[in-house]
């Protein structure tokens, strides 16, 4: 059937959020326009749920860093002066 790789693109893992988020873009835009048949579009939706969690890892990296620059200025702000 698939491998975990696309040809043209390379394993999802390697890209970068901008860089799977327009790969992804690009796959909805095939999949809504049809015209492909059965296993290209199996292949397609099987593309588009790795890069939906490429995404998903680098959004969810985003929002662990900025809690944690968050939490180090509550902290800074709660320690006493001294």
């Amino acid at each position: 059937m698939t491998s975990k790789t696309d040809e043209a693109t390379g394993p999802a893992d390697a890209l970068g959020y901008e860089q799977a988020r327009d790969e992804l873009i690009e796959v909805v835009r095939r999949l809504e326009t049809g015209g492909t048949t059965l296993e290209e579009s199996l292949a397609l939706w099987e593309r588009g749920e790795e890069l939906a969690k490429v995404c998903r890892r680098w959004l969810d990296g985003a929002r662990a860093r900025l809690d944690a620059a968050l939490a180090g200025e509550d902290a800074e702000a709660d320690a006493p002066e001294g």
